[in-house]
């Protein structure tokens, strides 16, 4: 049974439905973007991330630990020597 329908007019425009609105999390002006899975296609909130959104994927333990600056910069001098280093 399908969750809703619409109906595509004459310049090819369809309106989402109050239920898939509310599922995808969008309101006037926003972004869907349409994709093809294994024969289906798929329409899906665009990707538009928060600054919450890429801190939990650049550091998916949680907050990363406080380093000083004197710590900082011996990471920076093992880096550089690591990656100048003669092969």
């Amino acid at each position: 049974m399908p969750l809703a329908q619409s109906k595509l007019t004459a310049q090819g425009q369809i309106s989402v439905p109050a239920e898939i609105r509310k599922r995808l999390g969008v309101g006037p002006g926003a972004a869907l973007e349409w994709d093809e899975e294994g024969g289906r296609i798929v329409v899906r909130r665009a990707g538009r991330f928060t600054s919450a959104d890429v801190h939990r994927a650049v550091f998916p333990g949680g907050r990363p630990k406080t380093r000083t600056l004197a710590e900082l910069k011996e990471g920076l001098r093992r880096s550089v020597r690591t990656r100048r280093a003669r092969r």
